[in-house]
């Protein structure tokens, strides 16, 4: 047994040989965007680690920066849109206020509720991360000029719509457990 994975063009073929009904160009695709998402997902990882910070709280950071200032949501909103239960996203919240990353108060609108906002320290850390990032994704994308770079940011937002048309439940919290 190889101690090496095999190349995109021998997992096709070894697929090919087992499964002679496969369409090696859509193989190719999927296999392609499975094996680049696991390693940009692996090298996001080690740029959060440099921060301290992990990937659960940089997906509640994104969420708190996309809603625009004030830069607050409502726990069970963020929790929808992660498709984490409540009682994760409390502890993740837990953890984020320990750290000094956002805040918690009582929603003036509503003495029941509760607002997580983005703290000065949140909102800095978030752009420490964007600059990692920006980084890195312009040094995975070199080899593309610019055309190239938009037809296939195109071509990847109309994947990624047919994805969500058909599985809107996907990327975030199942119907089931609301």
């Amino acid at each position: 047994m190889p101690d090496r994975q095999p190349t995109l063009d021998e997992q096709i073929a070894i697929y090919q040989r087992e499964y002679r009904d496969l369409d090696p160009q859509v193989e190719k695709v999927v296999n392609a965007l499975s094996r680049l998402d696991r390693r940009m997902s692996v090298a996001y990882g080690r740029q959060l680690a440099t921060l301290d910070l992990g990937n659960a709280e940089w997906e509640v950071l994104k969420e708190l920066v996309m809603a625009g200032e004030p830069y607050q949501l409502w726990p069970g909103t963020i929790a929808k849109r992660l498709g984490l239960t409540p009682a994760a996203m409390t502890h993740r919240i837990d953890r984020m206020l320990t750290q000094g990353l956002v805040t918690r108060e009582q929603d003036p609108d509503n003495r029941v509720r509760v607002i997580i906002g983005l703290t000065d320290t949140g909102r800095e850390k978030w752009l420490q991360v964007m600059r990692k990032a920006s980084v890195f994704e312009e040094d995975l994308l070199q080899d593309l000029n610019t055309e190239e770079r938009g037809h296939l940011g195109e071509l990847l937002t109309r994947l990624l719509r047919r994805v969500e048309d058909a599985q809107p439940d996907a990327g975030g919290r199942l119907t089931d457990l609301e």
